[in-house]
């Protein structure tokens, strides 16, 4: 269910076709929001700009981002200047607000394909955040005994672990380097199994709970290690960035919630996939009021013998290669200028 909060389109905002719990008209302090909604469940917020009190301040704003999961808000501006500046919407990305648009088709769109950050990456004014980047990266460098004018090369070690029993790891990492392998440097480990070994593969690794640590840090050459987790603690704490998969079939998830009744709740704010799913766009709200997860991304069965497959295209730009799948980022930016009517 979702909830609006509304002002001045209070009347554009009744035209929406989504379920709605709960519905506040008026201007309203930013405290007075973050009250009213910060332990109180919905899938998506739809929140009137002009519903905030002295928006024009951005550090109202900031308020809400600090307490409020924006990935579930989507932002309806007006046409003022003060909300409609490069210099403002520059700083709502700066602050993790990624989706904002100005009408009710845009709002629509968001609802069913929320931004990421790479979406809105062009609205971003980095001047000043490029030279304070460039000094941290020198001074990180001479902390580390190195030249300052060395570039430094940060591998991503990012994990994928079943939730639900065979939820497809293994083969979703493969094709992960597949695809990534075009413009990136790529390994693959996997801890405590051997399965890989049937892909036939080259600079893909085994590992047991004993030497998983030393064998990542040894591969730390490449650009992007992808780590099969399976049941190792110690993979999992070597890992930048883990994706949480679950099988959403029915009797996947109740073997799940048998075995540990509990598990759902351990996974609130983390990176949750569901594989091989086969559920529509509503399907998957369901799922997420059900669950009380955010879900990352809702992945379909794969063929594993594509060489080029668009929505794990989608998938691996969501997580951040932007050298990946550029022809959907293209769609997508098109996709969303038109929003804003530019």
């Amino acid at each position: 269910m979702n909830v609006i909060v509304a002002n001045k389109y209070q009347s554009m905002l009744e035209g929406l076709q989504i379920d709605v719990i709960k519905s506040l008209n008026g201007e309203f302090d930013a405290d007075e929001i973050v009250n009213q909604f910060q332990n109180f469940f919905y899938q998506r917020m739809i929140l009137d700009i002009t519903a905030i009190k002295n928006y024009q301040d951005i550090r109202n704003l900031q308020k809400l981002s600090i307490s409020l999961d924006m990935s579930k808000v989507i932002l309806l501006l007006d046409d003022s200047p003060d909300s409609s500046s490069p210099a403002y919407l520059s700083k709502l990305i700066s602050m993790g607000i990624y989706n904002f648009t100005r009408n009710l088709d845009g709002i629509m769109y968001l609802y069913n394909n929320p931004n990421s950050y790479r979406d809105v990456a062009q609205y971003q004014q980095l001047d000043n955040f490029s030279s304070n980047v460039t000094q941290a990266q020198a001074q990180g460098a001479a902390m580390r005994g190195a030249p300052a004018n060395v570039a430094m090369q940060m591998t991503r070690v990012i994990g994928v672990k079943n939730v639900t029993d065979s939820s497809g790891a293994t083969t979703l990492i493969y094709m992960m380097k597949k695809h990534l392998e075009k413009n990136y440097s790529v390994a693959i480990i996997e801890a405590n199994k051997r399965d890989f070994m049937f892909f036939k593969e080259k600079d893909v690794f085994s590992a047991d709970e004993g030497n998983v640590a030393s064998v990542i840090n040894s591969h730390k050459d490449k650009e992007v290690l992808l780590i099969d987790v399976n049941d190792s603690k110690t993979a999992l704490s070597q890992c930048t960035d883990v994706v949480y998969l679950i099988e959403p079939s029915v009797i996947k998830l109740n073997r799940l919630m048998l075995n540990n009744p509990h598990m759902l709740s351990t996974l609130a704010g983390k990176k949750v996939m569901l594989n091989q799913s086969l559920l529509s766009s509503k399907d998957v709200l369901d799922f997420e009021y059900e669950s009380r997860l955010n879900i990352f991304y809702n992945m379909p069965p794969l063929n594993e013998r594509e060489k080029d497959v668009q929505v794990l295209n989608a998938f691996l730009l969501k997580l951040g290669f932007e050298r990946q799948a550029s022809s959907t980022s293209s769609q997508k930016k098109n996709s969303i200028l038109g929003l804003f009517g530019k």
